[in-house]
């Protein structure tokens, strides 16, 4: 069983996996990007507001490929459940964003997250179900502290734009929980989904 997480900056996802890695510890907890050297690229890249959106892409492809061959598919070979801040729906709805909006790009590509989903169709091994965690661009960008190109409220409400169009291609996958609320609450809705999931 492969559960990612996701959602925008300042979600809160990344508290919910630590406490449902505490609450789940025979499960395989893993994050993207990863601690490979791949993910060390991808993070240099997220900290350069000039990078090329398209090498940018295949840096977090690469980063994505290793975790698959590294860590996920190992994991799941072995029958333990995989839960991940952060999967290929990240890829989806955060580079098709910026080859929608970069210059010299924004025109290149009919349809961007239909062209980052094709490049991972192949080879990707898709998530058993998807926990996103639903948060105003305003209020994640605030608890992020826009501190780098991917937390500015304009691009996270093009982010979210990009999830809603996944849930609404695949709603059985996903379990959306209100992420505006307290902490508290968004934690206690995210064990809950995990538990309903994992068992």
């Amino acid at each position: 069983m492969l559960v990612t997480l996701e959602g925008i900056d300042g979600s809160g996802k990344t508290s919910a996996w630590k406490a449902i890695g505490e609450a789940h510890p025979d499960a395989t907890l893993t994050t993207e990007p990863t601690g490979s050297w791949y993910g060390d690229a991808v993070r240099r890249s997220i900290g350069e507001p000039d990078a090329d959106p398209l090498a940018e892409l295949f840096l977090y492809t690469a980063d994505h490929a290793d975790h698959l061959a590294s860590t996920v598919v190992p994991a799941l070979e072995v029958g333990d459940p995989v839960i991940s801040d952060r999967y290929s729906d990240s890829r989806y709805a955060y580079q098709a964003a910026t080859l929608a909006t970069a210059p010299g790009y924004a025109d290149r590509f009919d349809d961007p997250l239909d062209f980052v989903r094709r490049i991972h169709e192949p080879w990707t091994r898709p998530p058993d179900a998807t926990i996103y965690f639903d948060v105003a661009p305003e209020t994640g960008a605030e608890r992020a502290g826009s501190t780098n190109k991917f937390e500015q409220v304009e691009f996270l409400s093009r982010v979210q734009e990009n999830y809603e169009r996944l849930l609404s291609e695949e709603p059985d996958r996903f379990v959306r929980i209100d992420a505006n609320r307290a902490l508290e609450a968004v934690l206690e809705d995210a064990l809950a989904a995990v538990d309903e999931i994992v068992g």
